[in-house]
């Protein structure tokens, strides 16, 4: 990394925490509360940040915003069950993490055969919010069957009902969000940068 890459590197991973920060702590920067739930965009930032500077990188970011999550989730939760399910690392973090991971991974797998920003962009997009999104949600299902049933009100039986339908009430807006902001947001870094994501301009 020659550098001009190197000050680049260092320089756009500060904004990532910094932006994730922000989001994080901040009401509805991040977070858009939904009720019972809260509906989440900050899973973009970790995601264009595994894209543009690899996996360690996005892990790394992802790490932070899960750290922040349990760290909000004492101090200041959007939502009734946050105190119970959100303090707990394994639900917060490990999600989070991944995230950044599955962005840097599937971006550059689809970027070696398309040879397309956009299109290697929007499927980690899509990969990285799902990961967060499932993985999230099966956590809290299964951890925390007792204290989800409660909280929706539907009995134990329904659990996999319940967890189906808040993937797909949050998943798809999640979704959504990400597969139209992301690619923008790599488009504009590259034009500004002049510096492609993480290995796309190796082959």
């Amino acid at each position: 990394m020659n550098s001009k890459g190197h000050t680049y590197h260092l320089v756009i991973r500060a904004v990532f925490i910094a932006l994730i920060a922000l989001q994080t702590m901040i009401p509805m920067l991040g977070y858009i509360p939904l009720g019972f739930t809260s509906l989440t965009i900050i899973h973009i930032t970790v995601i264009v940040a595994g894209i543009m500077l690899g996996p360690i990188d996005g892990m790394f970011v992802g790490f932070v915003w899960g750290i922040l999550t349990v760290f909000r989730a004492f101090t200041s939760p959007t939502s009734p069950i946050d105190t119970i399910v959100f303090t707990n690392p394994i639900v917060s973090v490990i999600p989070r993490v991944l995230v950044g991971l599955v962005a840097a991974i599937s971006f550059r797998l689809v970027y070696k055969y398309v040879h397309k920003v956009g299109v290697a962009s929007i499927v980690g997009a899509i990969l990285g919010t799902l990961t967060n999104t499932i993985l999230v949600v099966a956590l809290m299902g299964t951890l925390y069957t007792s204290t989800m049933t409660k909280t929706y009100n539907v009995p134990s039986t329904k659990i996999l009902e319940l967890m189906g339908s808040i993937i797909v009430s949050n998943g798809i807006p999640e979704l959504i969000g990400a597969i139209i902001i992301t690619p923008l947001i790599i488009k504009a870094l590259v034009s500004a940068t002049h510096i492609l994501p993480w290995r796309a301009g190796q082959q």
